[in-house]
């Protein structure tokens, strides 16, 4: 089941969305494949500190996170991969890794690639490594206010 602590919110602002089970999957392509969501769908969560602060950087799974980007959008002097144990108590009811792409709920700012912005739906990790939820991306981008820029390699 997916996180609570989302579901609420979701249901709570009306947001229509559809959980997606797969087998079990822990790289984004591998959850893209057992989901039968195409790549450029999936938004994947990178856990990043920006000038110290733990924050989501968000891109299609067929993207890597381009930190010199990421630094530009923030306009910060220092953004570095997060890890593991940073952040892994940020997230009680999620599975490591398997955090959905909503700082908000967390206190966090995301950053989101523009990319993501340009489909219709957007698709991410529903808290397991077994779920997916699919909603509209304006919906998301309602929601969760990221700041949209070129963050990712080969945009």
């Amino acid at each position: 089941m997916p996180g609570k602590r989302l579901l609420e919110f979701l249901n709570r602002e009306n947001v229509k969305y559809v959980i997606l089970n797969h087998s079990p999957a822990y790289t984004a392509q591998e959850i893209a494949a057992s989901a039968h969501v195409h790549g450029k769908e999936l938004a994947k969560t990178v856990m990043v500190t920006i000038d110290g602060k733990m924050a989501m950087a968000v891109a299609p799974a067929t993207r890597k996170v381009n930190f010199d980007l990421l630094k530009a959008a923030a306009g910060s002097e220092n953004v570095e991969l997060a890890c593991e144990k940073a952040f892994r108590d940020m997230f009680p009811e999620c599975e490591v890794g398997a955090m959905p792409p909503f700082g908000n709920l967390y206190e966090m700012p995301v950053y989101a690639s523009h990319l993501l912005a340009n489909d219709a739906e957007i698709v991410f990790n529903a808290g397991s490594h077994t779920e997916l939820i699919r909603m509209t991306y304006a919906d998301y981008e309602r929601l969760v206010h990221p700041k949209v820029a070129r963050i990712a390699y080969g945009e």
